[in-house]
């Protein structure tokens, strides 16, 4: 290990990033298929030195990540990290339109830093399908000790990573969407990778946990409770929350939530439930919330929730506001930023449509599906390699005529402040996440948007995140403040409709060349595709 520590040292150097006064957190992970039984039936996963789910990471705002991966599986591999920003630095973001892939018996050192984020997220292993094989962990961004937290310290800290699952293997699931389908409906939900009753959460009368839960599926929204007990909501991917009460919570597709629960029932075993919504056939997994001094399993069925309501997720979205007091990574509160009182200067609506090209299922945004070109946008950038992307290749308005296949980016000048609506007219809830920022999400209603729909904004104390919903023959809006120079992954939550072209990236320019606007190259990045040839940089 220690030979790890010093290689990741110097390649920090190289970086011209190191920051003394933030710690370094250094792990090798190997990347390895292995026996699984999530649900019972022996299935080949994606495991993380052994584990699935992975290693979770647990880390204080400002470290500095060092992660180095070794790729044992017998094609590429990449890892993202939803929700961590890589402020002035996409070259680390992990997916295809910004870093080439690990190819197989080769590594890539990840040089990531949690700066100035807390709150909860994860990972996930980003390239074709693999999310339908596991490869996934938890990332928890805990607060610098002199920075006020507004709840006392809980006495355990619980990761949920729950998501539905498919007994069929990833290249099955590969040939189905190669062949111009759908995947087809999962076959059962997993928390933290496990089958009915198969995770125990153990407890002690009286006192409070925090459980961190995240939606690691691929296709379906859920809902989480535990039977007897209430849950005071107190973040939301990075965003301390009005710490409001729930009997259960939707957790949209790539979503993650923290909320406090007080061990305050008779000393007993209670059902943890998480179950589909929005679901034509509902399906339901369990875990155990287990008293230390309990003598008495679970029995019975356990308790229901919604299942297709979506005017009661609707509300209940609505109520999920922002703690304008607490403070966030820094120690003045989160409400000093006035995101209502500043002006966009651009309006931007993505709206997804499903479509076929040239006889097979694809999605689109404004319609365009997106394809991987064989560089990724950063290196063509970069290297000024032409013909690889065009940033006329998407509207900023939908394209209600034939979709069409493009490698779509939009381009927007960095410290801008835009506004983006989510337009849906599809039957099925969406999931959208935009890498490398926390939007404020001012809106959400029925119909199409219009600029009437402003005036029914929350600009005062909506909450900031990465990952947000839009309902079905719907609408969401967003505020952003472009302060994050790079190359920008946004795309669909759905593993199959992001796979076939629901997504698009978001190229934020400044022409300056300055260090202090986006951090230079890495010396190890990974070069292919007709960047390959060319050299990042010297030491």
């Amino acid at each position: 290990m220690r030979g790890y520590a010093i290689a990741a040292l110097a390649l920090l150097l190289a970086l011209h990033v190191v920051n003394a006064d933030n710690p370094y957190r250094y792990y090798t992970w190997k990347i390895t298929y292995g026996d699984i039984y999530p649900l019972g039936v022996k299935q080949q996963g994606i495991l993380i030195n052994g584990q699935f789910p992975g290693p979770t990471i647990d880390c204080i705002t400002n470290d500095n990540l060092i992660i180095s991966v070794y790729n044992y599986l017998n094609e590429p591999f990449l890892l993202s990290w939803n929700g961590l920003q890589q402020r002035r630095n996409s070259w680390q973001d992990g997916v295809s339109g910004t870093n080439c892939p690990i190819l197989p018996r080769r590594n890539f050192t990840y040089a990531l830093q949690a700066k100035d984020q807390i709150g909860t997220y994860f990972y996930f292993p980003s390239l074709g399908l693999h999310k339908a094989a596991g490869g996934y962990g938890s990332i928890k961004v805990y607060s610098r000790p002199r920075i006020p937290v507004p709840f006392p310290p809980p006495a355990g800290d619980h990761v949920v990573l729950a998501g539905d699952w498919f007994k069929r293997s990833q290249r099955q699931l590969s040939y189905f969407v190669n062949g111009g389908h759908n995947l087809p409906f999962p076959d059962g939900i997993v928390i933290n990778g496990r089958g009915w009753n198969g995770y125990t959460f153990t407890v002690e009368q009286g006192k409070t946990y925090r459980f961190r839960i995240s939606n690691v599926g691929t296709a379906t929204s859920l809902n989480f409770r535990i039977q007897g007990h209430l849950m005071k909501l107190v973040e939301v991917e990075g965003s301390h929350t009005v710490q409001n009460t729930y009997s259960s919570l939707d957790v949209h597709l790539g979503q993650s939530y923290s909320v406090l629960v007080t061990a305050n029932q008779p000393a007993k075993d209670y059902y943890v439930v998480v179950s589909t919504r929005f679901t034509s056939k509902v399906l339901t997994n369990t875990a155990v919330l287990h008293y230390r001094n309990s003598v008495t399993k679970v029995y019975g069925r356990p308790p229901s929730g919604p299942t297709t309501e979506i005017e009661w997720s609707l509300n209940q979205a609505r109520s999920i506001r922002r703690n304008l007091t607490a403070s966030g990574p820094r120690p003045n509160p989160q409400g000093s930023y006035h995101y209502g009182q500043v002006k966009p200067v651009r309006t931007i609506m993505l709206a997804n449509s499903a479509a076929y090209i040239n006889g097979k299922q694809r999605y689109a945004v404004n319609g365009v599906s997106y394809i991987a070109p064989d560089t990724p946008l950063k290196l063509a950038d970069y290297f000024n390699i032409g013909g690889v992307y065009s940033t006329g290749s998407i509207s900023d308005r939908p394209n209600w005529g034939n979709a069409y296949l493009a490698t779509s980016v939009i381009q927007a000048n960095y410290r801008a402040y835009v506004e983006i609506v989510f337009q849906n007219w599809e039957k099925s809830v969406q999931s959208w996440h935009m890498d490398g920022y926390s939007f404020f999400v001012v809106g959400m209603d029925g119909g199409q948007w219009t600029e009437a729909s402003r005036s029914r904004y929350n600009l005062r104390d909506t909450i900031a995140r990465c990952t947000t919903q839009v309902y079905p023959r719907s609408w969401t809006a967003v505020y952003v403040a472009l302060d994050n120079v790079g190359m920008w992954n946004i795309r669909s939550e759905d593993l199959a409709r992001q796979y076939l072209g629901q997504q698009l990236y978001l190229k934020v320019y400044t022409p300056s060349k300055s260090y202090r606007d986006e951090l230079p190259i890495p010396k190890n990045a990974l070069l292919c595709g007709r960047a390959r040839g060319h050299h990042t940089r010297p030491l």
